[in-house]
């Protein structure tokens, strides 16, 4: 046997690398979404703007074994491809749980308190200035949108401390976590039993299937397309097999690292060994570090901006501005993303860390801790989504979306001049490797 592949990378330099492609990919993917935005906003607005409802409202359907299902552009948008991006959302949770900064109790115990307050208070702030007119819309500004918090922490740059992105990133999750119960429970509708039962069993055969070490990912996609189609049936957001299927996925590699040859893996001398080395490749990380690489990119650079362009055109008029001040649908979500976000995220966070319960973010001033809550009330992607499951006013809705719009550029303005005007982190000296390793 050849000489066995080693890592060159520490174990933390290992941990950090998907933390650091994920928040990259991220902060790229913020711009795609945010032209995707304005492009919708633009459009909108034009002397086109027919055009835009046109399209979206339009109708396709998919026939398969004699089932039918119509919907209209902009539910294949939300109901489908958005599917996609819960399924990255599941496969991060999966990881950071396993084996990443929610792993342990204590590392995890301040982004998960700092995400409770960040839901609890915004959704109190919105039921007590639109409780009496549009109850359902609680939910709406209790999101935060990843891509776009990361985007203004990179505007920061050095100025900001790792801890603090990883902060944010736990945080971002747990509040992902938070909004797919909220969507799986508040936002369902009647449950059909019948079609859930077969949802479960999809569940039951995923879990079989990887049992007897199937691995293939084709018949994943089948499962999860009938688990998918199941929930649509049950009146169950379908978007929830997303989350499930990642949840669902392997979190450690088919082959371990320590057993790879590398001889044959640095193997490329004809077609077959090139197919054999790709295969120890792919088996040497776990397939949620793999679907993440291979989907990510996809979600930030596609879906979402897809996502945004389709569900962001808000007709702005003097009267609809005018109705939209005086709507109590407006101020809730408004203020409940741009006030009720950073101020039950620093409360919470500060009375967790005197509490004794978890240690502040390593560098991190308080001063930072307020920059990361109002970039956390950046609610775009999920609030927007949210808003078309609790809405079904046209009028409210188009309020609602003018108020997310309104705090996400307001809470992204006030965290970069907080974040920027902090003094440039000073990073501590690196470890050699070669320390590291042989200890």
């Amino acid at each position: 046997m050849g000489r066995a592949f080693r890592h060159s990378r520490s174990p933390i330099v290992r941990m950090l690398s998907p933390l650091r492609d994920f928040l990259d990919t991220e902060a790229s993917g913020a711009i795609l979404l945010t032209v995707g935005a304005g492009t919708a906003l633009i459009w909108a607005n034009s002397p086109w703007s027919a055009s835009y409802e046109s399209l979206w409202n339009s109708r396709a359907a998919v026939a398969v074994a004699g089932h039918t299902l119509e919907l209209d552009i902009r539910h294949w948008i939300n109901d489908g491809l958005m599917t996609v991006f819960f399924l990255i959302v599941g496969l991060e949770i999966k990881r950071e749980l396993s084996d990443g900064h929610l792993s342990s109790r204590r590392a995890a115990l301040l982004p998960a308190a700092a995400a409770l307050g960040g839901m609890v208070v915004p959704a109190l702030l919105y039921l007590a200035i639109a409780g009496t007119t549009s109850p359902r819309g609680w939910a709406i500004p209790v999101a935060t949108d990843i891509a776009l918090g990361v985007g203004v922490l990179a505007v920061a740059g050095r100025r900001i401390p790792p801890s603090l992105r990883a902060f944010l990133l736990g945080l971002a999750i747990v509040d992902d976590i938070g909004a797919i119960f909220i969507i799986a429970v508040v936002y369902s509708t009647g449950v059909a039993g019948g079609w859930l039962a077969a949802a479960a069993a999809g569940v039951v055969a995923t879990i079989v299937v990887r049992r007897f070490g199937v691995h293939r990912t084709s018949v994943f996609v089948v499962i999860g397309a009938f688990v998918w189609f199941s929930l649509h049936e049950a009146g169950i957001h379908p978007t929830i097999a997303g989350v499930l299927m990642g949840l669902l996925a392997p979190s450690t590699p088919r082959i371990s690292p320590e057993l790879i040859d590398g001889d044959e893996l640095m193997d490329l001398s004809d077609a077959e060994a090139a197919h054999t080395t790709t295969q120890i490749a792919r088996g040497s990380v776990s397939v949620v570090e793999w679907l993440q690489h291979v989907l990510h990119p996809w979600t930030s650079y596609v879906i979402v901006p897809i996502f945004a362009l389709a569900n962001s055109g808000i007709a702005i008029s003097v009267d609809g501005l005018r109705d939209a001040a005086s709507s109590p649908i407006t101020w809730g979500v408004f203020f409940g993303l741009s006030a009720g976000k950073p101020i039950g995220i620093v409360l919470v966070t500060r009375a967790t860390i005197r509490a004794g319960l978890a240690d502040q973010p390593n560098g991190a001033a308080p001063r930072q801790i307020m920059g990361i809550g109002c970039a956390a009330g950046i609610g775009f992607t999920v609030a927007l989504f949210i808003t078309e499951l609790a809405l079904t006013d046209p009028t409210e809705r188009s309020q609602a979306k003018l108020a997310i719009l309104a705090a996400s550029i307001l809470s992204a303005t006030v965290s970069s001049i907080i974040l920027t005007k902090t003094p440039r982190h000073q990073p501590e000296p690196a470890t050699p490797i070669g320390t590291i390793d042989s200890q």
